[in-house]
């Protein structure tokens, strides 16, 4: 019987897909993580959490067709245990504390993605 994937599922949705294939390569670089979908609006990160079911969504907030804050309440209302981390340019930023009221746990800068990816969130995906 093959071993399970243990590997953290990671999904990105940002409109901008230089982030997304940026956020791709560090994935790619963990032998503990891998990335399962990405997603350019918040409809998208929708159906690809339906889809995919990761088990962490890392969502931009400023997204054509819904907004990220929008899309993360209408993903936890159909998943309430999915764990949506928010990517963000700047600390303290109104839209990302509105955006942990929905259900979001916290949020990333986009400029330190990959030391805090890193360091921080893995622990948070496994629900640690």
């Amino acid at each position: 019987m093959p071993q399970a994937d243990k590997r953290i599922r990671v999904m990105a949705a940002d409109d901008h897909p230089l982030l997304r294939e940026g956020i791709a390569a560090v994935i790619g670089e963990q032998e503990d993580m891998v990335m399962v979908a990405e997603a350019a609006s918040g409809r998208e990160a929708i159906e690809g959490f339906r889809e995919h079911r990761p088990d962490i969504l890392l969502m931009d907030l400023q997204m054509p067709d819904l907004d990220g804050v929008e899309a993360i309440a209408a993903i936890r209302n159909e998943f309430p245990k999915a764990r949506i981390i928010v990517l963000t340019t700047y600390s303290g930023d109104v839209q990302a504390l509105r955006a942990i009221k929905a259900g979001a746990l916290g949020y990333l800068l986009k400029g330190t993605i990959r030391r805090e990816l890193l360091d921080t969130h893995p622990q948070r995906a496994r629900g640690d």
